[in-house]
């Protein structure tokens, strides 16, 4: 196996396992796990494969990443509950999954396209939209919404693996440069509270202001 096909496989496992942890938060049955597990495990990269017009998309060519989800909602379903703090888990598992999945992305998105642009959008869209759609379907609280550094850190990834790539760096190189910035600025986020300045000249109106 490749390096960049060890990092799709590591990224769909962890990212499934992130959406088994939420499931075990909302206490749903094992039914719930799965899901929750797969549509983590596959949403992003299924959405990067349809923007990028790669039909059909990864995992119905290779079913086993439907397996690597299965295998990974069963198994935190059955230890789940021997973790302190599920939420904690959660988040940093999320880290390790975005690091991987930006990396991934970047790289199809070159592969398919031949343009670094593409890439960058690819692997920031892919190492993203699987834990927004994990919050959104669980109901937690938005990783997207949260205060510290979230997409920033799977963007800066794609591109250091992007420039990397296209300046000639052996792909291991260039993988592991894109996959460490991404986890350490993400990681970085979530041990010092690293932030943007936000928008704060007032607050928003609510809707029933705004009729008045």
């Amino acid at each position: 196996m490749t390096l960049l096909g060890f990092l799709d496989y590591a990224g769909v496992a962890v990212f499934a396992a992130t959406g088994a942890l939420s499931a075990s938060r909302k206490e749903l049955d094992v039914i719930g796990f799965l899901f929750l597990a797969a549509v983590t495990g596959i949403g992003g990269g299924t959405l990067r494969d349809v923007v990028l017009g790669s039909l059909p998309v990864f995992w119905v060519v290779d079913p086993g990443y439907i397996l690597v989800c299965v295998s990974m909602g069963a198994l935190v379903f059955f230890t789940a509950h021997l973790f302190e703090s599920r939420y904690r888990l959660l988040i940093w598992l999320d880290a390790v999954g975005l690091s991987a999945y930006c990396v991934m992305g970047a790289a199809k998105g070159l592969a398919a396209s031949g343009s670094p642009t593409v890439a960058i959008v690819t692997g920031t869209l892919t190492a993203a939209a699987g834990g927004i759609l994990r919050d959104i379907i669980a109901g937690e609280p938005s990783v997207l919404l949260r205060p510290e550094i979230y997409v920033t850190a799977g963007l800066a990834g794609a591109c250091v693996f992007t420039g990397a790539t296209v300046a000639g760096t052996p792909v291991v190189v260039a993988s592991g440069a894109g996959a460490l910035t991404a986890f350490a600025i993400r990681g970085g986020a979530l041990r010092f509270g690293w932030a943007f300045p936000r928008y704060k000249p007032r607050p928003g109106r609510s809707p029933e202001d705004v009729l008045r």
